[in-house]
């Protein structure tokens, strides 16, 4: 190879390490608590059956944050705010009321399963939950775009835990992929809601926000917009390849012995005698890190999409003095929620389902908002979907917003009361 090909080759690998980062976090932190927990009950319940799941879905997943991230590079700007600037305040204010609630009850579901995870290894939550809370406090307000992402990079290496765990459990490689190619339903309510959970759990409104935002803030140019996709597909492969893992770790384990389980953290434990100490241990350790991840991630993205909708400043590389508001909604999410988990008594399974009824409601507008705008050419120029990407892009609106509606009633009725 020639001095001045190297020469560009480099270069290109420099820039493209720059511009890493919003796709793989963004898609990485979705396996959070609630998601690692709907993940295990999966295998736990149903073994290898759901793995098939996972293909449309990262596929959906796929097509809706490239929209999100060519958005952010095209505009310059957040989701929210475009949403302001096109169809008005009142829309966006609706919206972000209900994201907010929507976030709050997310948010305290990450900093129950930090606590749970640390009582994992014998930490009271009364010591740890107060630390976290104040570490990623000090990361965000104290820290720039560029330190707080490095260390959100870094955390993303923990997930890898969870692959470490799977092949520890020994599973049977042939089972796993014919589960994996070949599609198999089973027609009762308990496997229904379970399917419908996987998406809920993988596609959600604050990614879209928060990718789109952080995106923004990284400033990434147009030119260079094909970096920013490659990121993004990757961090969609590499989230969806962490939760077949994870199904595959609980269905070796947990589901011929017919241990039935409703947290994470019970997989965690349950794996020990079946997969060995060091398996728990990875998936207890990736369960805390996925926790304090979203804890930072979660209430980032909720302060991201008010501040943008009511054209407040925003922004980690801002100060208290900068952007008050940005860092006074960051800053009320952490110390609430975390106080909210160290409550005895205190309704937190009421606020995760909260959470998960109004994320499931407020998905299909996102989208559909979503949508709209990347097809405005006043928004995005030559920078439009695609006849085809829109084929594919409304499809998978239109199978997420029945979904969606199925998981609503689901979830409100009393004749599918499933602990999830």
């Amino acid at each position: 190879m020639s001095r001045s090909r190297l020469s560009v080759t480099w270069k290109k690998l420099v820039l493209f390490m720059a511009i890493i980062g919003p796709g793989i976090i963004t898609a990485s932190i979705d396996n959070d608590a609630s998601g690692i927990t709907t993940y295990s009950v999966v295998g736990a319940r149903y073994g290898n059956m759901l793995l098939w799941t996972l293909i449309p879905i990262t596929v959906a997943l796929i097509v809706i944050q490239e929209m999100a991230a060519r958005m952010g590079v095209v505009t310059g700007k957040g989701l929210s705010a475009l949403i302001r600037e096109n169809y008005g305040v009142r829309a966006t204010f609706f919206m972000m009321i209900i994201l907010l609630m929507a976030n709050f009850g997310t948010t305290v579901a990450e900093f129950a399963g930090w606590a749970a995870s640390m009582e994992m290894f014998g930490l009271s939550k009364y010591i740890m939950v107060p630390f976290g809370a104040f570490f990623i406090w000090i990361l965000v307000t104290k820290g720039s775009y560029r330190v707080v992402e490095s260390v959100l990079l870094g955390a993303c290496l923990l997930y890898f835990g969870y692959i470490f765990s799977g092949f520890m459990a020994k599973p049977d490689w042939g089972e796993v992929l014919q589960s994996t190619l070949i599609p198999e339903v089973k027609p009762e309510p308990e496997f229904i809601l379970l399917s419908i959970a996987i998406i809920g759990t993988t596609i959600t409104p604050w990614m879209q926000f928060y990718l789109q935002s952080s995106i923004a803030e990284k400033g990434i140019k147009k030119e260079d917009y094909k970096y920013s996709k490659i990121d993004v597909t990757a961090g969609c492969l590499m989230t969806n390849i962490v939760a077949f893992f994870i199904i595959v770790t609980c269905a070796a384990t947990l589901f011929p012995n017919g241990i039935r389980i409703n947290e994470a953290q019970e997989a965690a434990l349950a794996l020990e005698p079946f997969a060995g100490r060091y398996a728990s241990v990875f998936f207890a350790v990736s369960l805390a890190n996925a926790s304090i991840l979203g804890a930072i991630i979660v209430p980032l993205a909720t302060a991201y999409y008010i501040c943008e909708a009511m054209g407040w400043e925003a922004g980690i590389n801002k100060t208290f003095r900068d952007a008050p508001q940005f860092m006074w909604i960051y800053t009320a999410l952490i110390v609430v929620s975390s106080l909210l988990v160290l409550i005895p008594g205190a309704p937190l399974v009421l606020l995760m389902v909260l959470s998960s009824v109004l994320n499931g409601i407020l998905l299909p507008f996102v989208l559909v908002f979503a949508l709209s705008l990347v097809n405005n050419r006043k928004v995005m120029g030559d920078f439009i979907n695609s006849k085809t990407h829109n084929y594919i892009s409304w499809a998978t609106v239109i199978t997420l917003i029945v979904l969606t509606v199925v998981l609503l009633v689901m979830t409100v009725s009393p004749e599918f009361n499933i602990t999830v």
